[in-house]
């Protein structure tokens, strides 16, 4: 599988198969969606993360959730983050609970309840 990284640090990547991606990553990432192939994915890169959402290149949010509590981390969505609707289209549940939800952008955000369903 061909590797992208993303960096403003890095002038080269070693990896096999790797590409180095700087400057404008907007633009390049949208340029990579253009391509025919299989889908891209972000793993564990926040920074990145907000990049690509303030120039609406997501379309599917896979959120794993464990069941633990470490203390302090970093906010997937932090502050600055664009409001986006999400559509939950599926959600697995593992033998150790580990919860993985699926979620398609929605576009504008609808405000309302957040009663469960009966």
């Amino acid at each position: 599988m061909p590797k992208y990284v993303v960096s403003t640090t890095l002038d080269t990547v070693e990896w096999n198969n790797s590409t180095l991606i700087k400057g404008d990553i907007a633009h390049e990432v949208a340029e990579l969606e253009d391509q025919p192939g299989t889908e891209i994915q972000v793993t564990g890169s926040w920074q990145l993360i907000q990049t690509l959402m303030k120039h609406n290149l997501i379309d599917e949010y896979r959120l794993w959730i464990f069941p633990l509590v470490l203390g302090s981390g970093k906010r997937l969505f932090a502050g600055g983050t664009i409001p986006t609707g999400l559509k939950l289209v599926d959600t697995q549940t593992s033998s150790t609970g580990l919860a993985i939800h699926t979620y398609e952008t929605a576009g504008r955000p609808e405000y309302g309840s957040f009663a469960l369903d009966q």
